[in-house]
């Protein structure tokens, strides 16, 4: 009984050192995509999550070396190895749950960060090709003109020199569909609402995922103790 035990508990570490090693590849290859596309973000819009890219590869590296140790602590029934994979797993479910709470209580501050990022983006459009790309990406997307209305245009040069706004803005997308614009030829509401709403949106499916992986990691944890608790007594596991 208790070595079919024991190879029970075996058998759950493996897989869910498995999972656990799949998912520290996945951020770490989802960390290094974001690295590459931060700089295509307005510094303001990412100014609270700056180093997230970063951190997220960090955790990956972490959890790709934790499963690979519990793996090798199941393989050759090391008490102190097992021990020690129980314990890091434990504080990293400790720090994605205060990760998810955070989340969730930042989401609620979003509104001016996003505002001033999204002012930001109209002050640049003009000089950086990189900024006007990303706020052409935003009106299209979400249909909407400037930060709180298409208005907001008309206090930027060279748009108030000209009476004009980024095509972008247009309705239905034409040569001059941005000359002299009207609610009829372009969007009226600004993207602050929408862009604010996938923001909040965004931060608490992560602070769910993150909540979902804590529950599995868990679950590691029992099963690991469970190991930890046959190799103290002198279980033979096969």
């Amino acid at each position: 009984m208790a070595l079919e035990g024991g190879m029970k508990c075996v058998k759950f570490v493996f897989f869910f050192n498995f999972i656990f090693w799949v998912c520290g590849v996945a951020l770490i290859a989802i960390g290094v995509y974001a690295l590459g596309a931060v700089g295509k973000v307005p510094v303001a819009l990412v100014a609270g999550s700056g180093g997230s890219p970063a951190a997220i590869v960090v955790l990956g590296v972490i959890i790709f070396f934790i499963s690979f140790f519990g793996c090798c602590g199941a393989w050759k029934e090391s008490y102190c190895m097992v021990t020690t994979f129980a314990v890091l797993l434990s504080l990293i479910c400790l720090v994605e749950i205060a990760a998810a709470i955070a989340g969730y209580v930042f989401k609620d501050k979003v509104h001016g960060l996003v505002e001033k990022g999204m002012s930001e983006l109209m002050r640049g459009y003009d000089k950086d090709p990189v900024l006007a790309t990303a706020m052409d990406g935003f009106q299209r997307e979400f249909s909407c003109c400037g930060v709180n209305n298409y208005t907001d245009w008309a206090s930027l040069e060279p748009f108030k020199s000209n009476d004009t706004v980024p095509r972008s803005c247009c309705r239905t997308d034409t040569p001059t569909c941005n000359v002299r614009p009207t609610p009829a030829t372009v969007f009226v509401k600004g993207c602050l609402p929408s862009v604010e709403a996938w923001v909040k949106n965004s931060i608490v499916l992560l602070a769910a995922v993150a909540l979902g992986i804590a529950f599995f990691e868990v679950l590691g944890i029992v099963f690991a103790c469970c190991l930890m608790r046959g190799i103290r007594s002198g279980y033979e596991v096969m």
